[in-house]
C-alpha cells in the first residue's frame, strides 16, 4: 500500500456535537447518529486527493459531496449493526494494522504520522478511521460468512463447468441500481441512464469519470476499480460476458437484480500449472497439559532425542511415546506437506535440517517436538488447488452477493434525513 492508497482511510468518523460545534452544520441524520458539514468537507478533501493522485478528472462539486456523503452513511450503518451485535475492533487490532501500513510503504509508524499530518490530516482521525473501517468490514464478512457454505457437490459442479484455468482480469464497474420493489417505471428510468452512460463511454468519454460521477457501486469513488480478480469469482452473469471481452472492451448495460452494469476490462492474465515445493518429515511430540509442565516435557523428549542418537529406531520410538495421535500409529510420518502447514515454528526448524537429520527437541505452545527431516520435492497441486480455488470462488461470490443486497437492505431499513 503507497501513500495515494492511504488516503483512501482518511477521515470518515461522525462525531459528537459539542459545544464548541455547535456552529457546524448537521448534513444527515442516521438513526440515532450525525454526520456533520466538517466530516462531510473533511471526506470530500481526501476523495480528491485520491482522485487528483490517480490523475482522474474530479467530478462536479455536487455530484462528489453526494457520493461521499451516501458512503458516509453507508459506513455509519454498518457501524450501528457492528455495535448491535457486540463486533468492536481493540486498540491492539489498530495499532497493528497501522503497523502493518507503515510496513507496507517501508515507513516507521512515526513516519507514517508524519505522512499523513503534512498532509493536513490529524493522525488521531486517521487512527479512529481506521478503527472505523474495520469495523464496517468485520460486521459485513461476519453477515456473510454465517451464510455462506460451500458442499463437495458444488465445488465439482464448479469444476465441471469451468474445465480451463480462466486466469485473472483487472476491471472497471458502473452500476446504475434498481430498487428491490421492482417499481417498473423506476426500473426503466435506470436503464435508460446505463444506456446513455454506455453511448458515452463509446462516443470516447472517460470510463473512470464517469464512474465517479454517476455508479452506485461501492467503488464508485475509487473510478470503478475493481482491481484484479480471478474470472470464476466474478458472478456468472459478468464472467460470462468477460470470457468474450479483450483488454479495452467494454459490455452493454448487463441486467441483475441489484441494477445495470456496465464492465470495462482493463487487462488479463492466465494462470498456469500450480506446483509447490513439498517436505516430509517424521514427528515426535511431547504433549504439554496441565499434568504434564513445560519442564517435564522437556526431559521427556530430551531422554527420546538421546536414545534416537543412541541408534535406537526414530519410528518406533513415534509409535510408543508420541502425542501426535494422528502420526504415531504411523510411526511419526506425516507425509508430504507445505513447509507452514504445521506452523511456522516447526516450518523454520525443518528448513534447517539435511536429509535424514533430527531436530533437537524445541518447543511451540502444544508441547515438545522431534523431528527428522526425509526430503523435500517439487509437487503439482493444481488439482488440489483447483479444488481450494474452486470453494474459494464460490464462497467469493456468495459472500459479495450477500453483502450488496445486504447493504441494500439496511440501507432501506435505516432512518436516513439528508438535510442538504
Amino acid at each position: 500500500m503507497n501513500k495515494f492508497l492511504l488516503l483512501l482511510l482518511i477521515s470518515m468518523t461522525p462525531v459528537t456535537v459539542t459545544a464548541e460545534e455547535l456552529l457546524d452544520e448537521i448534513v444527515a441524520v442516521v438513526d440515532d447518529s450525525v454526520i456533520m458539514r466538517s466530516e462531510l468537507d473533511r471526506a470530500v478533501v481526501s476523495i480528491k486527493r485520491q482522485i487528483e493522485t490517480s490523475g482522474n478528472q474530479l467530478p462536479p462539486a455536487d455530484i462528489l459531496n453526494t457520493q461521499v456523503l451516501e458512503r458516509l452513511i453507508i459506513q455509519e450503518i454498518q457501524i450501528r449493526r457492528a455495535e448491535q451485535v457486540g463486533i468492536r475492533i481493540s486498540d491492539g487490532e489498530v495499532d497493528a494494522a497501522l503497523s502493518n501500513i507503515a510496513s507496507q510503504n517501508n515507513l516507521t509508524l512515526a513516519q507514517m504520522q508524519q505522512a499523513v499530518e503534512s498532509d493536513g490530516f490529524s493522525f488521531a482521525d486517521f487512527r479512529q478511521d481506521m478503527k472505523r473501517d474495520m469495523q464496517a468490514e468485520r460486521v459485513r464478512f461476519a453477515y456473510a460468512n454465517s451464510e455462506v457454505k460451500v458442499s463437495e457437490h458444488e465445488i465439482d459442479l464448479f469444476l465441471a463447468d469451468n474445465e480451463l484455468d480462466q486466469g485473472e482480469v483487472d476491471i472497471q464497474h458502473i452500476l446504475i441500481a434498481t430498487s428491490s420493489d421492482n417499481d417498473t417505471s423506476a426500473t426503466e428510468s435506470a436503464k435508460a441512464k446505463a444506456d446513455e452512460l454506455y453511448e458515452k463511454i463509446i462516443a470516447g468519454e472517460n470510463f473512470t469519470t464517469l464512474a465517479t460521477q454517476f455508479s452506485d457501486g461501492q467503488k464508485a469513488l475509487e473510478g470503478g476499480r475493481l482491481g484484479w480478480r480471478p474470472i470464476n469469482q466474478l458472478p456468472p452473469l459478468f464472467a460470462d460476458q468477460v470470457n468474450l471481452m479483450s483488454p479495452g472492451d467494454v459490455t452493454r448495460p448487463i441486467r441483475s437484480p441489484s441494477g445495470f452494469h456496465i464492465i470495462k476490462l482493463l487487462d488479463e492474465k492466465t494462470n498456469a500449472t500450480k506446483t509447490v515445493e513439498q517436505y516430509n518429515m517424521l514427528h515426535i511430540m511431547v504433549e504439554i497439559n496441565e499434568v504434564k509442565s513445560a519442564q517435564d516435557g522437556m526431559a521427556v523428549a530430551q531422554g527420546l532425542y538421546e536414545k534416537i542418537q543412541a541408534g535406537e529406531d526414530f519410528s518406533k520410538l513415534a509409535e510408543e511415546h508420541s502425542d501426535d495421535h494422528g502420526s504415531a500409529p504411523l510411526g511419526g510420518d506425516m507425509g508430504w506437506f507445505e513447509v507452514n502447514k504445521f506452523g511456522q515454528r516447526i516450518g523454520n526448524v525443518l528448513q534447517t535440517l539435511n536429509i535424514n537429520e533430527v531436530s533437537e527437541p524445541f518447543q511451540t505452545d502444544a508441547g515438545w517436538h522431534i523431528i527428522k527431516f526425509l526430503g523435500k520435492k517439487e509437487a503439482d497441486v493444481t488439482e488440489e488447488y483447483r479444488r481450494a480455488q474452486a470453494a474459494n470462488a464460490i464462497r467469493e461470490r456468495k459472500v459479495q452477493e450477500l453483502i450488496e443486497s445486504w447493504i441494500r437492505e439496511i440501507r432501506g431499513e435505516a432512518f436516513v434525513d439528508i438535510r442538504i
